[in-house]
């Protein structure tokens, strides 16, 4: 009975040990946004298309996602979602040029956005 105890606590540890192993370090940027009245259709999608494409200027962003199919919340109506490689890749992304770059187009359109930092 000992030695069936001993096995299952051990399997136990080491399933333990690998489903946290298994967690990613990545960082999920997720923000939701609520335009300004007067908002184009075109300025909408010219503000999804830089987030999309911000990658290219930034490689600590892994993946984006913009094609929202539900946003919570009175008049927000888009989600923008940015994977960065690790803390530090979200951390450095403040301030630098590809953020700058980014926020020209979509600063001037946005009216109201939430933002939420996710991690493991």
């Amino acid at each position: 009975m000992k030695t069936l105890l001993l096995i299952f606590v051990a399997a136990l540890a080491v399933s333990t040990m690998e489903a946290a192993a298994k967690k990613p370090a990545t960082v999920i940027h997720v923000v939701t946004i609520k335009w300004k009245e007067g908002t184009t259709p075109e300025q909408i999608a010219g503000a999804l298309k830089g987030a999309e494409t911000v990658s290219n200027a930034y490689n600590g962003i892994t993946r984006v996602w913009t094609k929202a199919l539900k946003v919570q919340g009175s008049g927000y109506t888009h989600a923008i979602v940015m994977e960065f490689k690790d803390e530090k890749a979200l951390k450095d992304y403040t301030d630098s040029a590809a953020q700058k770059d980014w926020y020209k187009i979509y600063l001037p359109i946005r009216g109201e956005s939430t933002t939420h930092d996710i991690t493991n």
